[in-house]
């Protein structure tokens, strides 16, 4: 294990209005815009090889989450791993327990309840923030770990 990881974690991209979907929330897909973003997001990531490569890919089994990571898992041609500690609604305890386990350069895809509680739980547990939190869809926080504690958190801001 080297001194210092990185690990990702995306909160999912632009998807239809939950208000306006007449199906299983579970299958919202992306709205053009989050699709735009996605495949924003996959050449940023993918760019980040060069430095600190992106190893696994793992999503939330929403339609929306795994949508976000398509365009990544494309250029490096690899699978998306979907794991239930993802889900919307679950606790943040999951998530650091996922972040624990994970390897170096992993990319996580979650939602907007889960992104925030993590984070902050990371924060109360002595992770230095190093920008202003970003709860928008498609924002990337770049997470540092040192074995299984977190360090470090920066947000990139959505690419649209």
């Amino acid at each position: 294990m080297s001194s210092s990881e990185i690990v990702y974690l995306v909160r999912h991209a632009k998807a239809g209005e939950r208000r306006v979907w007449d199906g299983d929330d579970l299958a919202r897909p992306l709205s053009n815009t989050g699709w735009k973003q996605a495949e924003a997001l996959g050449k940023r990531l993918a760019d980040k090889r060069a430095g600190k490569r992106v190893s696994q890919l793992y999503s939330s089994p929403y339609v929306r989450c795994v949508q976000t990571l398509e365009p990544l898992a494309e250029r490096l041609g690899t699978t998306i791993h979907e794991d239930d500690r993802l889900l919307e609604g679950k606790p943040f305890e999951d998530v650091l327990e996922l972040l624990a386990e994970i390897e170096d350069g992993a990319v996580l895809c979650s939602h907007g309840d889960i992104i925030p509680d993590t984070i902050q739980a990371l924060a109360r547990r002595g992770m230095e923030l190093q920008s202003p939190p970003d709860w928008r869809k498609a924002t990337v926080w770049v997470l540092k770990r040192k074995g299984e504690r977190i360090t470090k958190g920066k947000v990139w801001p959505p690419p649209l």
